[in-house]
């Protein structure tokens, strides 16, 4: 039985689908068959929100390690997490079931649902949500226990991420927004459906794992290279084969993979890692 249940919009404040949603919803309720939900809606950067930027000092999904929750740094961020700690947490042993955080991404990557752990329950949801929105994406971010990760939504029991684009910083799509909303939609559906102990789904869905970040080439300066080839550029989690295009360098150099097996990329050229010089993510197709 799930209990308390919180959405999220503006962890980053120029991603604009999820602060819409929970303000439109705050405005003229829920739809209606989610009524039984014990459900928050929240908005968590208002400072952000207000300037259109992702951040003020820090980005806040990076802030709920337990180690940064400790440090109380003097930080619009740090203390926009202090106090969603305390409101909804705190981490470790929360009073809240799950939370659901809303994000948008310049990357071609559709509807994505991010799950950080495949127990019985997120791979039920993982299921369920795949199956009434068959254009969704599974991904899993696995790659460390769910309490070592530092995002928003771990402050919950559970916690899950939506992730759709592509959709340029600080505005707004009708059809990302609708992706979101139905997305949203379906998870808590899922969750009333939980609620009611209502037949799952048994069927495995496909899905991608998380495996690493790739770089742009740099010089001996640090500067870039090379830019995303367009054979690359838009086809996020479509397969990229030994020898295919990843970049193209400035002197008109094509740069192939390198690696020895297909991989799938995503949050290809993604605008938010631009400073941290991210080209892609890559991922293995698995079953959950």
């Amino acid at each position: 039985m799930l209990g308390k249940v919180v959405l999220v919009g503006g962890t980053h404040g120029n991603e604009t689908s999820g602060i819409q949603l929970i303000n439109h919803w705050k405005q003229h309720g829920v739809p209606e068959h989610l009524a039984s939900l014990n459900l928050g809606l929240v908005i968590a950067n208002h400072s952000a929100i207000k300037d259109n930027v992702r951040f003020v000092d820090e980005d806040l999904n990076r802030q709920f390690t337990y180690q940064a929750l400790a440090e109380q740094k003097d930080t619009l961020e740090a203390k926009c997490a202090e106090q969603f700690n305390q409101e909804f947490g705190p981490k470790g042993s929360s009073t809240t079931e799950l939370v659901v955080d809303i994000h948008n991404t310049t990357s071609n990557m559709g509807a994505t649902l991010i799950i950080l752990e495949t127990d019985h329950f997120n791979t039920q949801l993982a299921r369920y949500v795949k199956h009434v929105m068959p254009e969704a994406i599974i991904l899993v971010e696995d790659e460390k226990p769910f309490e070592e990760h530092g995002y928003l939504c771990t402050v919950g029991k559970k916690g899950v991420m939506i992730e759709v684009g592509a959709q340029p910083q600080g505005v707004m799509r009708e059809d990302v927004y609708k992706l979101v909303e139905k997305m949203a939609i379906a998870i808590l559906t899922f969750c009333a459906h939980y609620n009611e102990n209502e037949s799952l789904v048994e069927t495995p869905c496909e899905a991608f794992r998380l495996g690493e970040t790739v770089s742009f080439p740099l010089d001996d300066k640090g500067e870039r290279t090379a830019m995303v080839h367009r054979d690359l550029q838009d086809n996020d989690f479509a397969p990229l084969l030994p020898g295919d295009p990843v970049f193209r360098a400035f002197n008109g150099e094509t740069i192939g993979w390198w690696g020895n097996e297909v991989t799938f990329p995503h949050f290809i050229n993604e605008a938010a890692y631009s400073k941290l010089h991210i080209a892609f993510a890559t991922a293995d197709k698995c079953e959950i």
